[in-house]
């Protein structure tokens, strides 16, 4: 488990769900500038940032290229770390298919599931949210076949050009992108991420859960001392997570 403690004024940042690239590189570069503003607000007086998952729409990494566009995001984010300031990033279900560009490139460490973190006197279990909880069964079936080694092999044959563009088009047709039956609050007995933090506190103690995936900002108290927050997104909501002393809340964007 990592620790971080936070020194005098300083503050965790977290965000999640930019989607860059959908539904189009013009129509997202609007949420893109927004997104780099935040970044740029928040790295002075960051302790850490959290990324968790889908910050791009599509992206697969080939031996020798990545998708086109972000470089002012890419740039910005290996102008943060390179001035000390430590960023995890989560994978989400939109960007599954990062390997160890960011970590070669940025040097930002990638994880691909929950990971447990100490900040302050806080216990924390944070990660991007998906294929977790009791529901989401197609996802983690489509999950399970889209992470073998055989699959991503046979999809890298296909020539960037087509396989992005392939990839973009079906990350767009994707509902968690802007599907309104998708982004509706369904009761904390039906929210599978309540449910699958409230199993979690069976078998040991958080005081946050940390997630994405569900585009809506949620701050559901699940025990006394035990809280869950959905950090929301950056199409709709521009919501985000600050971390100050002991207390994890939920912010909005409105610059």
């Amino acid at each position: 488990m990592i620790s971080i403690s936070t020194s005098a004024n300083k503050k965790v940042y977290f965000a999640s769900d930019q989607h860059l690239g959908a539904p189009t590189s013009e129509a997202s570069f609007v949420r893109e500038k927004k997104f780099l503003c935040w970044l740029n607000t928040v790295k002075k007086d960051a302790e850490a940032i959290f990324l968790l998952g889908d910050l791009f729409d599509f992206w697969f990494e080939y031996k020798t290229v990545v998708p086109k566009g972000f470089v002012r995001v890419l740039g910005k984010l290996a102008e943060i770390k390179d001035s000390g300031i430590p960023i995890y990033f989560f994978v989400g279900n939109h960007d599954l298919w990062m390997t160890d560009y960011f970590e070669k490139e940025l040097n930002i460490p990638v994880y691909h599931s929950p990971q447990e973190f100490q900040i302050n006197n806080k216990k924390f279990l944070i990660g991007h949210g998906d294929g977790l909880g009791p529901e989401d069964k197609g996802y983690k079936r489509m999950k399970k076949v889209f992470t073998l080694p055989l699959f991503q092999w046979l999809f890298r044959w296909l020539h960037p050009d087509l396989g992005v563009k392939l990839g973009q088009y079906l990350s767009v047709k994707n509902k968690m992108i802007s599907g309104d039956e998708d982004a509706k609050f369904l009761g904390e007995d039906k929210e599978w991420l309540v449910l699958y933090c409230q199993k979690k506190l069976t078998q040991q103690h958080f005081d946050y859960f940390v997630f994405g995936h569900r585009h809506l900002p949620l701050d559901i108290q699940l025990q006394e001392n035990s809280t869950y927050i959905n950090l929301g997104d950056w199409i709709t909501y521009f919501t985000y997570g600050e971390f100050e002393n002991s207390q994890l809340s939920l912010k909005e964007f409105k610059h």
